[in-house]
């Protein structure tokens, strides 16, 4: 960060990003992403990841939607998975594994393709149906496990175990680039926090609700304000940070409520918001951390509560929200009518991603069939 100072400078970014097609989206803030590493320069494997819409609500003054839902392959994943197929790439990885709630998994997919690397997914059965498309669309292993994405961890973790075992030739093992067990995820995902903060002109909101499962994301953020403070990009106080998980696997609040430091797993978990079902995020202390340093706090809704959200801002704002997404709005709701929150009071809300993707889920949740069928 000491060199960095020297550097690298805010005004740099939109002259950046006018030179380089490649730098419109996340890789605008390439001076503090991975530039160099083992002696060359990084060149990124990008779909033009980033930079998406902050859509104004039509009904509150302060409220701001990150629409994540513009990325490649629709989620927020593209800017982790992104910038994670690019490191592989670099390091010269030929085999990349990831167990997946599902956003992930197409989201890797869809990047080693664009890298000639080969992906080996594993997610639950009943995911999305986009999802499974994705991973065969795009040409990967794809295996559909009956369980949860703890389930898929463990499959992944024993497939790997196994080859290093049998002495398989090095370039043949499965690289894990499961949530925080490598680092380069964090650093794409810390991008939406850069964003967020450029977009409203380098000032920080009073608050950003983000939907958690992994929580990565939140964790990123979180990273890009440190970062940003110490480059002299951003002043004044941090946003307060709330998780927004799903009332059917809610580790987190479950663990907030309880002030715990880390969660415990939550035993059968069942939301139709797919994102949200992770029973034991890997990152749990971080984000329980972040939350009680940031003065904010874990929130869940209910399945009907969440589809709620869904249709009412759908048909007065003109926004498909993912159920992830709607858990956010559910929370924002419910701090607006409790006064917690003021309509006038700042604040970001991540749509994760697209409600197309989700389309079979949300049918389902409305008890609605095609016509005839």
């Amino acid at each position: 960060m000491d060199a960095l100072k020297k550097t690298a400078k805010r005004e740099n970014i939109a002259a950046m990003a006018a030179a380089s097609p490649a730098s419109l989206g996340m890789w605008r803030y390439a001076d503090v992403l991975p530039s160099e590493a083992a002696g060359k320069p990084i060149t990124p494997v990008t779909l033009a990841e980033g930079w998406t819409p902050m859509l104004h609500s039509k009904r509150y003054p302060g409220l701001y939607i990150k629409e994540e839902g513009a990325n490649p392959t629709g989620t927020f994943k593209a800017r982790g998975l992104g910038l994670a197929v690019t490191m592989a790439k670099h390091y010269g990885l030929q085999h990349l594994a990831v167990p997946s709630a599902g956003n992930a998994a197409g989201a890797l997919a869809a990047y080693a393709a664009a890298a000639g690397i080969a992906a080996h997914i594993f997610m639950p059965q009943d995911v999305p149906f986009a999802n499974y498309l994705e991973g065969i669309i795009y040409g990967s292993d794809v295996t559909m496990v009956d369980g949860l994405i703890s389930d898929c961890a463990r499959m992944v973790g024993e497939k790997i175990k196994a080859q290093k075992e049998a002495d398989t030739p090095e370039n043949e093992v499965w690289f894990d680039i499961s949530t925080l067990k490598e680092p380069f995820r964090v650093e794409g995902k810390k991008t939406m926090g850069y964003e967020l903060v450029e977009q409203l002109g380098w000032t920080y909101p009073d608050a950003v609700f983000y939907p958690t499962g992994g929580g990565v994301g939140l964790i990123g953020m979180w990273k890009a304000f440190e970062e940003m403070e110490e480059l002299g990009w951003v002043s004044g106080k941090r946003p307060k940070m709330y998780a927004l998980q799903a009332a059917g696997c809610a580790p987190i609040t479950t663990a907030f409520e309880a002030h715990k430091p880390a969660s415990e797993f939550f035993a059968n978990a069942a939301t139709f918001a797919a994102g949200l079902r992770v029973p034991k995020p890997y990152g749990d202390y971080i984000i329980l951390d972040i939350l009680e340093k940031s003065g904010g706090k874990a929130i869940s809704a209910s399945d009907e509560t969440i589809l709620a959200s869904i249709l009412d801002w759908a048909k007065h704002e003109g926004i498909f929200l993912s159920p992830e997404g709607a858990a956010a709005t559910a929370a924002y709701d419910q701090l607006i009518a409790a006064g917690e929150l003021k309509p006038t009071d700042k604040v970001v809300l991540f749509n994760t991603g697209a409600g197309l993707k989700y389309t079979d889920m949300t049918a389902e949740a409305m008890h609605l069939k095609r016509p005839g069928a």
